[in-house]
């Protein structure tokens, strides 16, 4: 197993880029549930990072199987992102655009309807996705390897997605009622971002 500061710097690289996407999702899930509890901010940031961990080992894996599958697979990456975050974002930014303030739930309310399972889920899929291509960079890793990796990448993905969080609310607090379209606009763009990248 490669222990080298090179492999930890490139793992950790790794970790920040594949974590932006998911970033933003915290972002946005802060800022449409600003007073959720710290159990639920580690709950969603923990979903994010086990996605994270599970997308680039099932690349390597795949890269090492079932090669041509594999590849057919990455050719709708995009369109499952952009498809996944377009209906959630969507769904956030009719909701923020059809409530008023006076009208908004409980702040517990609010921060479980947006983390509920399904969704939750789902947005750790779409935003780990694009990472099931990792597995064409770590090909040549041993298996101890891409696992060592996947999980450093998993750290760091649940770490930023903490700060996201943590960022969200701040803002989502002092936006109020807006930040639900705020968040709905910014997931719709990961969407677009993900789709439009994979194609130019």
């Amino acid at each position: 197993m490669d222990l080298s500061p090179v492999f930890f710097i490139n793992s950790v690289l790794l970790g920040v880029g594949l974590a932006m996407d998911a970033f933003s999702v915290s972002l946005a899930n802060g800022l449409h549930a600003p007073h959720m509890r710290r159990r639920e901010m580690a709950r969603i940031a923990g979903t994010y990072a086990f996605f994270q961990f599970l997308m680039p080992m099932l690349g390597w894996l795949g890269v090492h199987t079932i090669i041509q599958s594999f590849t057919a697979l990455t050719s709708l990456i995009p369109w499952i992102a952009l498809i996944l975050l377009c209906l959630i974002g969507g769904d956030m930014l009719l909701e923020g655009i059809r409530s008023k303030p006076e009208e908004k739930g409980s702040e517990k309310n609010m921060a479980d309807d947006i983390v509920g399972n399904g969704k939750l889920i789902l947005q750790g899929i779409a935003t780990s996705i694009d990472a099931l291509s990792v597995g064409f960079a770590t090909a040549e890793y041993s298996a101890g390897n891409a696992f060592l990796s996947s999980v450093i990448i998993a750290v760091v993905t649940f770490a930023i997605c903490i700060g996201g969080l943590i960022l969200g609310r701040i803002f989502g607090i002092k936006l109020k009622n807006k930040a639900s379209i705020l968040g709905g606009c910014i997931l719709i763009g990961i969407g677009l971002e993900i789709f439009i990248s994979h194609f130019f």
